[in-house]
Order: C-alpha cells, then structure tokens, then sequence
C-alpha cells in the first residue's frame, strides 16, 4: 500500500501554510504571532460581547477557521493535522479574545478525547488568570447502538453549535444565556457518516482499507472506525439506511424524531465526494425525511467539516423551533457559511410548465405508404449499424475522449428504434430531418447529440423548397456549414466534418441533369470511408482530442468512422 500523493510544501508544515493561506485571502481574518490560531481583523467589535473559540486538528477544512466572523466564531486554535492544538496556543487566544474586551469566552469543543483534555487545561489555566471562560463539549454522533464510555463524537454538528452560538453573541446575549441555549441545542443533534473510501494524514499511508465494492457506516473524522460494513448500495437506499439508523428508538445515540417535528438537514461532503453525488444524496435526505413526516426548515449541503480526501458523505439534523431557525437565519460574514435560503426544503417544488411550440414550428406529421416504409427500413438499418458499432467506438474513443461515443450513438439509436415503434415517421424529407434533430437533441447528449442535431436541423432548410435530387446535395452543404458556424471544426480537424465533408462534395453530381442517386451515393459512402480512414494520419485541431498529441492519436476519429458507417447503412437500406 502506497502513500498517496499530495499537494503540499512539507509534511510539517501543511497545517501552517493552509491557516496562513486561508488568512491571505480573507482580509477578516487575522493570525496571532506564535501560534497557529486565526481570529477575526476586527477584535474591537467583540467588546462587550461574549467571544466564541473553537478549534480542533487540521484536516477538517472548511472547520474550523472558515466559520471565523461577525455572527459567528471569533478564533480558532488549529493542531497539527488530525491532532488536537496545543494548550499555549489555545490559552494564547483566549488571552487574545480577554485584552481585546470580551464580556466572557465560550470554548466550543468537539467530544474527542485530546480537544477536551487541551482546551480544559488551558480554561482552567484562563481562569486562573481571572478570565471568565466556560466549554461546551458537542457530541452529535449518531453511530454507535450502546452508549461509548467516552460519548459520542463530536462531528459536522458542531458547525450549527458555531452559528447558533454566534447570532446570540452578535446579538449582545450574555455567556450564561449562550451555554444554557447551546447546550439545549446540541441535545437535539445528530450526525452519521457514510464512506466509500479512507482518507490519508500527509506522509501516512490510508487509514483503513475499503474494497471498491464496500463502503462503510459510522465511521469518524479521521477514519476511525464505523459499526457496519456492507456492500455498495444505491444512494436512494444508502440514505434510507443513514436515516433509519440515526432515528432507531433501539440505538443508544439515535435523534427522536417524531411526526411533525422541524429539522435543519446538513448534507456534508467527507472530502473526496463529487458535487453531482452529493446533491443526489440531498435529494433523497429530503424525500427520506418528507416520507417520514419531518419539516425540513433549512438545508444546507455542501463541504462543512471534512476528512481530508475521503470520498464520503454525513448527514447532519438538528431538531429546531421557531427561534433556533432564526439563529441559524442570523447574518454572518464567515466565508465558509453558505448563502442559505430562509426557506423550507422540499421536494415538492412547483415546476415551470414547459413552453408550447409557436406558431411557426413545424408539426411532424406521420407518414403513410411507399415512402414512409422506406424510411423506416433505413432508419432501422442504421441504428443496428450503430449498435453493432457500440464497442469498437468506445475503444476508438479511449484514446482522445472520455470512451463514450459508442455508448452516445447506440443512445441515439435507441431513442430512433423507440421513436420507430411509436408511429410512423414523416416520409417528407424536411419533416423527417427536422424531427431526427429534435429526437437526437433531446436523447443523443453530448457534443455529438448537439452536432448532428444542428446538421439535420440546417439540411431540412432546403429541402422545404424541394426535394429533388439537387436540393440533396444543397441539403449536405447546408448542414455541413452550418456544424463548421457553430462548432469550429474544419475538413482536415480530424473530426466527424471529415467524412460528411468528403461525402458531401462526392454528392455534388446529383446537381447534374440525369444523375443517378445510388451510383453516387455508392460514391459518396467510399470518399466518407476513406476519410475516415485518412483521420489517423491528422493532427486533431478541434474536440477534446485536439489536446492530446498527435503521437498518441494512432487510430482514426471515432466520430467520422459513425458518420461513414450511417451512410452506408442508409445506401443498403435505399438498395434494399
């Protein structure tokens, strides 16, 4: 098992460089001399109010020093990484928070054993020095079915007991106010964690082991050990399970959660999750919630209180009234607080009726006889083309894209063989070219979906005023400049252009009096194929393969290898 790369100066140092960062780019924040402890710029503002400090080890980023500001912390003591901060230190800012004119300071403490341990020395060292200074120990951790002697972890919860606490100081509340409300609310909190993957200190190896098939539940901040590990699961039923355990009446750290009763949601990213995972995970807390008959007064989702890079997901409910959400509501300037809407969640949002068509838009009329069965015979012959193409086109599009045009063609011949079966397409020409580009814009995706969409769309313009063979071959032209207007490829890009292009100037024959469809279109198919072909010799000038070298590139361009493949399946469905 390897070390896993980081981005970083020094082992050493990285918490320093990342408080030191933080305080560069936040001018409401300012470092104390000597420690590594972030305050607020402007210390003169807490005079006469209650001071909040928090702190805890590095590695939890955002928490704690992005949630210093007005309305919420005043300074954080920050330790090494996954390590409680130093006793000096945290007695360095409470000192600080002291001679600046606090009216008291509140200790907001998560229950590991090292933070109660520091933080305790040094408010009874404070105290000692004639400091008023009390400590909240939070606790929210909703994994464990038999009560730990030490308690539960203190986790993302925390985050609320900042907000919490700061709009009552902001609002010039005393510290015997603060604690009582404090500690009522962190009575009302719970937090379970989900991981897919273990996270690493800087210089050490993960923390634990998870097989790409597992992921495990209850686990901590730093890895520490959860009460479950299982087999994936769906994030709809990975939810469920998160929801059931926090509120099972037989688990010793469960939240009581009744019918009716409000909560704030906090969906936290552990780290290393994408943003698409976790509003997919949001989603289903609101409808797991919903199903139970709980109110969603306030959700937040995002990054609160991290573990490094660990690919995972908390959520957070903290049971409220009317008063707590309007602290939770209070303005602050802390940089890590989310712009949060004074709003319910809910999944039952009222949706925006989509627009009707106008008056203009063509209507796709079904067709009937000779014509429209031809249609449908070739249509069916090319999505088999593409489905038979589907695994030869991903492999050609390892090389420069993401490995997914096959699967983005055969989407595309799916929607057409569904749309086939439905009814009947258009047998006229522009009709039947109109309505592919809505079908594909709508299934396709992707940039190729956007492309032939703009091709058919343009193509049907002249096939309006006729729809001889002449305007065929204008119908090329006009849908292959209207792809090189809009996506800024040329012929010799090494893209899809190149087989249209060639294929169209082979089609500039059926301009002429007497010319024969198929002997051209036989053509036609052979010059597509054959430029096709000729793309593995390019340089890519456009797409994502135009940024990987040309030495790399040794196969052709899967896109013009579809587009000859269609138009070969077109002239076997005509000769058929």
């Amino acid at each position: 098992m390897e070390v896993p790369k980081k981005l970083v100066n020094s082992v050493s140092g990285c918490a320093d460089d990342a408080l030191a960062g933080l305080v560069a780019c936040n001018p409401g924040l300012q470092l104390l001399q000597g420690h590594r402890v972030a305050l607020r710029a402007d210390l003169v503002a807490i005079r006469g109010r209650v001071a909040l400090l928090s702190g805890g080890g590095s590695g939890h980023e955002p928490a704690h020093a992005g949630y210093i500001g007005k309305g919420m912390l005043t300074g954080v003591v920050a330790g090494a990484v996954f390590t409680s901060p130093a006793v000096g230190s945290i007695l360095a800012a409470i000192r600080a928070v002291t001679q600046a004119g606090a009216a008291g300071t509140l200790l907001i403490v998560k229950n590991y054993t090292g933070d109660r341990l520091n933080f305790g020395l040094a408010l009874e060292r404070a105290r000692a020095e004639g400091a008023d200074v009390r400590m909240v120990v939070v606790g929210d951790d909703s994994a464990f079915t038999t009560l730990k002697k030490a308690g539960r972890r203190g986790l993302c919860g925390t985050v609320l007991i900042h907000k919490v606490a700061g709009a009552l100081a902001e609002a010039g509340a005393s510290l015997d106010e603060i604690v009582e409300k404090v500690a009522a609310a962190a009575k009302g909190l719970g937090t379970l964690g989900l991981s897919l993957s273990p996270c690493s200190v800087p210089g050490s190896k993960p923390t634990f082991q998870l097989a790409g098939d597992e992921m495990e539940l209850g686990l901590g901040i730093h890895g520490e050990a959860g009460v479950r590990r299982m087999k994936m699961l769906t994030a709809d039923e990975a939810v469920e399970m998160m929801l059931a355990h926090m509120t099972d009446p037989s688990n010793a750290s469960h939240l009581p959660l009744s019918p009716g009763a409000s909560v704030v949601l906090v969906v936290n990213n552990l780290g290393g999750l994408s943003c698409l995972e976790l509003g997919i995970v949001a989603g289903a807390a609101v409808r797991g919630l919903e199903r139970r008959g709980i109110s969603i007064a306030r959700a937040l989702v995002g990054s609160f209180m991290t573990a490094l890079e660990m690919a995972g997901v908390s959520l957070t409910l903290m049971l409220v009234e009317e008063e707590l959400v309007r602290l939770i509501d209070a303005k602050t300037t802390a940089m890590a607080w989310p712009n949060l809407a004074t709003a319910p969640a809910t999944s039952h949002r009222q949706e925006l009726a989509a627009p009707k068509e106008g008056a203009g838009t063509e209507q796709h009329e079904a067709g009937s006889g000779p014509g429209a069965a031809r249609v449908q015979r070739v249509l069916e012959l090319v999505c088999s083309t593409l489905l038979g193409l589907q695994d030869r086109l991903n492999e050609l599009d390892r090389q420069a894209g993401d490995g997914d045009c096959g699967h983005t063609h055969a989407r595309a011949a799916r929607a057409i063989q569904e749309w086939v079966r439905a009814q009947p397409p258009p047998a006229a020409p522009a009709q039947l070219l109109s309505a592919l580009a809505d079908l594909l814009l709508e299934k396709m995706g992707g940039s190729s979906g956007v492309l032939y969409g703009l091709f058919l769309t343009a193509a049907a313009r002249p096939l309006l005023r006729s729809t001889d063979l002449p305007a065929w071959a204008d119908a090329m032209d006009a849908g292959i400049e209207a792809m090189q207007r809009y996506g800024g490829a040329a012929p010799g890009d090494r893209t899809m252009l190149d087989s249209l292009y060639a294929a169209a100037q082979a089609l500039h024959p059926l301009r002429s009096p007497g010319a024969n469809l198929l002997p051209v279109l036989s053509d036609a198919v052979q010059s597509a194929e054959a430029a096709a072909e000729a793309t593995k010799h390019m340089e890519a000038g456009a797409g994502r393969a135009s940024y990987i070298s040309s030495a790399r590139l040794l196969q052709p361009d899967p896109g013009a290898v579809a587009v000859a493949a269609v138009l070969k399946a077109v002239l076997e469905g005509l000769r058929s």
